[in-house]
């Protein structure tokens, strides 16, 4: 039987987007929920006030140009993470900005964009079939 999904919570939304996709799987690292690719390469990483953050967030794969382009956008919504932002990894408020949602729709499209930063050439294939 499936688990209901909280359409308020906004980590339990961004893991169904996760787990939706191909082979995906979630652990635990650095104390945060966490979204890998046949359970070895990392595409999203749940940041829950990590260091002291002022908002939920969540950082990923992003592919090339993205990271620059989103923040230059909209820098409330995006942002450049610690440690993996010099990889071109992509930071995401899930909280209101200037009283706004964020646009799951959107949301939906880095993570998918994430996964295929990072799968196999045939499990990144499998979304666009």
């Amino acid at each position: 039987m499936a688990r209901k999904v909280s359409t308020h919570d906004p980590v339990e939304r961004l893991r169904a987007l996760c787990l939706r996709l191909p082979e995906a799987v979630e652990r635990i690292s650095h104390g945060e929920p966490c979204f890998f690719v046949r359970d070895k390469k990392q595409f999203v990483s749940v940041d829950n006030h990590h260091h002291g953050a002022e908002h939920l967030s969540f950082w990923c794969a992003a592919p090339p140009g993205a990271q620059e382009a989103l923040i230059g956008e909209n820098p409330g919504r995006f942002f450049r993470p610690p440690y993996v932002g010099h990889r071109g990894w992509l930071g995401v408020v899930l909280d209101d900005v200037d009283g706004r949602p964020p646009d799951w729709d959107e949301i939906d499209e880095i993570v998918r964009d994430a996964f295929r930063q990072v799968a196999p050439k045939s499990l990144a294939a499998q979304l666009d079939g």
